[in-house]
């Protein structure tokens, strides 16, 4: 049976565990599968995937995520735990998977604060708009004393609401099948919790799920990160169709679930093992 290790003084707050946990988990997940997602980012890029690299400069983009991943799933998960542990105290059994969903989803809004000038910056030069990462934001940023801080600001976070509308119905399938299947296995081994290599299996089979069914999502988000000039949502979709067809919004799908399904297990698999040393066995369950 799993025993919570006892942790040591300094991360005895849930807080604090999920701060740190989360940290590790983005970073972890976000630098092994890199060169996926930049594949996967080619490939939906209306330019072409030979003529947005191909298979050259896999890394290329690579800065920026590494900047904003420890930020951006500390603060997911932080939300996200703190959220969870408040609904779960004021509502029945039967109702967990909508707490978790609402926690899921409150955490996601947190994190494409991050997110998404994380993923502008990292898109445009994995694309080959810009020789590397830092030359993207110098690029974003230099175009404040001609256009205004307001102008850098919204391509800062261009792509803002469509990656929210692909993050929330993803966390909402991800975050609540990941929880129930947790559960069920503690309650079949009779145990508190799960450990981190049961998290990742558990976490890889919800991701693929989940990404599967909001590629359509990702296609439109990445377009719209891409594009030379901001574009509202409703004409960029009205594009994709006029000129590529309906089969366009699964461009990329193969990679994206390969890619969610192993980033579920080293994301949710690295987080649990991290929580379990730090004390947190059970706390979610």
């Amino acid at each position: 049976m799993l025993e919570p290790h006892r942790p040591p003084a300094w991360v005895e707050s849930p807080f604090l565990r999920s701060l740190l946990a989360g940290g590790l988990a983005g970073t972890t997940v976000d630098l092994t599968l890199f060169p996926l997602d930049t594949l996967k980012t080619r490939l939906q890029s209306s330019a072409g995937f030979s003529r947005s690299g191909g298979l050259r400069g896999i890394y290329r983009g690579v800065g920026s995520a590494l900047v904003g991943s420890a930020p951006g799933a500390a603060l997911f998960f932080t939300t996200y735990d703190s959220t969870k542990r408040i609904l779960l105290t004021r509502t029945s059994p039967g109702n967990d998977a909508l707490a978790h969903m609402a926690a899921a989803s409150l955490g996601e809004v947190a994190a494409c604060a991050v997110r998404v000038p994380t993923e502008v910056v990292k898109q445009r030069a994995q694309a080959l708009q810009h020789p590397s990462s830092m030359a993207a934001l110098t690029h974003i940023l230099g175009q404040r004393h001609a256009r205004g801080y307001a102008h850098v600001w919204r391509e800062l976070y261009r792509g803002w609401s469509i990656t929210v509308m692909r993050e929330v119905p993803f966390t909402m399938i991800q975050f609540p099948l990941w929880e129930a299947l947790k559960s069920w296995r503690a309650a079949q081994a009779g145990k508190r919790g799960v450990s981190g290599a049961e998290g990742a299996v558990f976490g890889s089979l919800a991701g693929a799920v989940a990404a599967g069914v909001t590629t359509p999502l990702d296609v439109l988000k990445t377009r719209m990160m891409l594009a030379s000039e901001k574009r509202p949502m409703g004409e960029m979709l009205r594009q994709i169709v006029r000129e590529s067809g309906p089969r366009a919004f699964f461009a990329g799908i193969g990679p994206r679930v390969f890619w969610i399904s192993a980033g579920g297990a080293i994301f949710l698999g690295s987080y649990q093992w991290a929580s379990n040393v730090l004390g947190g066995v059970g706390e979610e369950l």
